[in-house]
This record gives structure tokens, C-alpha cells and sequence, in this order.
């Protein structure tokens, strides 16, 4: 099954997300210095995957009219409205507020190399290891955010398996039409984006900046434009 990856990688996370509700009277100091480290972990690993970048204009370029977009369709505030949905469905006194859990997961778990090339290899080749790889990481991830966002955090599986079984089943007919050097390209100038916003997600986390990662999201869109344009009239330099 071409989606197998992304499920288990929906699954494990929705496991993490009930082990931690399993955990939560883990002390709130506790809860506090493990949210820092994986604020550190997660901005080092964002500064990584946005230094591979081989064009840093593309990603500048894909940042700023990403952000443009996302500002014009208010794509934080509507995440945000649907989290404050779940919370008045399913919320309860003395959680952390499902809305913030759930964009904060969502956007961890989405954005970033192992769920974009994992679901292409998911789809190419129809090996999952990478995507299997990423659920136990989400997983563990998964647990730790419960224990200090709460149960919002599960909610964010659904994203993660329709964004991950799109670009699966995707890739199945992606040979067709993209030649192997622009996809090269395009996952290394995709990843150095998806790493910006990484880096911003680790940010908030540490509490230093709030910055809408939300309404960036465009931008992995448009650095897939621009590399085909730059492609197309062979402009890459």
C-alpha cells in the first residue's frame, strides 16, 4: 500500500499522544526543561536542513511570497480557529490548550525533509523506511509535546497522514513528467525552506519569537514553482 508509511507515521503518533496523557503529572518543571531541549533540538535541526540550500534566493524568494500568501489567507488564524474547534468538542479543564498543541504538532510533524522524502520514496519506490523511521522520532516527539500541550497533539496525525499520503501517491506518477535533476533541486531548495520554518517552530518553542509558521506554509509551494521556472529557461546558477 503506497500510503503504508504515512499511516504508521499517523499512527505512532496518535500512541505518543495517549502515553503522554499517560505521563501528565510529569512536574511542570520537568515539563518545562524538556520543552527547551526539544525547542534546541528542533532549531539546530532546522538551521541544518536550511543550510543545504545551493540557491538561497529561492529560498528567500519562497519565504517571502509564501508568507505574502499566507498572511492574505490568514492560514495561522484559521488553524488556530479549528483547533479552538476540537478544544470546545473535546476540551477539558487542565489541559494545555488543543488549539496550540495542535498547530505546534502539526507543524513539527509536516514540515521538513523525512515526511516530504519519505513520501516520495513511499511513492517511488514503494520503500517506507524513512517514513517508518520518522514515526518512531514523531512518536517519542509526540509523547513529550502531550505532556506540555496536551491532547491537541493527536489531532495533528490527520494532517500528517493526508499531507504524507498526497505526496505518496503523488510521486507514483511523478517520473512521468519530472526529470530526475529537478527533482534533485527541488527537495534540496524544498528542504533548506522547510528548514527555515523549522527553525522558527524552535523559536516558539523556546519562547524568544512568535512567528506565524503557519502562514509561511505557501512557501513550499512556491519554491517548487520557482525551481521549474529557473529549470525551464535554464537560469539556475
Amino acid at each position: 500500500m503506497v500510503i503504508l508509511g504515512a499511516v504508521v507515521n499517523g499512527i505512532c503518533i496518535i500512541i505518543g499522544t495517549l502515553l503522554g496523557k499517560l505521563l501528565s503529572s510529569i512536574p511542570e518543571s520537568m515539563k518545562g526543561t524538556v520543552m527547551h531541549t526539544i525547542g534546541l533540538a528542533v532549531t539546530v535541526l532546522g538551521l541544518q536542513m536550511g543550510l543545504k540550500s545551493e540557491n538561497f534566493l529561492v529560498v528567500i524568494l519562497s519565504l517571502v511570497i509564501g508568507a505574502v500568501i499566507g498572511e492574505w489567507l490568514q492560514l495561522e488564524e484559521k488553524l488556530k480557529s479549528l483547533g479552538d474547534w476540537l478544544e470546545t468538542k473535546v476540551g477539558s479543564k487542565g489541559e494545555g490548550s488543543i488549539s496550540v498543541g495542535f498547530v505546534t504538532a502539526t507543524l513539527i510533524f509536516a514540515i521538513g525533509a523525512m515526511g516530504i522524502l519519505g513520501a516520495l520514496d513511499s511513492g517511488i519506490r514503494g520503500n517506507h523506511d524513512v517514513l517508518f523511521t520518522k514515526a518512531i522520532i514523531d512518536g517519542f516527539i509526540s509523547l513529550i509535546l502531550t505532556t506540555t500541550l496536551g491532547i491537541g497533539v493527536l489531532f495533528s496525525a490527520v494532517p500528517v497522514i493526508l499531507y504524507e499520503g498526497a505526496i505518496a501517491i503523488f510521486a507514483t506518477q511523478i517520473d512521468s513528467f519530472v526529470s530526475e535533476k529537478l527533482m534533485s533541486q527541488f527537495i534540496t531548495e524544498m528542504t533548506a525552506t522547510g528548514g527555515i520554518m523549522i527553525f522558527a517552530i524552535g523559536l516558539n518553542l523556546l519562547g524568544f519569537i512568535k512567528i506565524k509558521v503557519a502562514n509561511l506554509l505557501p512557501g513550499l509551494l512556491v519554491v517548487g514553482i520557482i525551481v521549474s521556472i529557473i529549470y525551464g529557461y535554464n537560469l539556475y546558477v
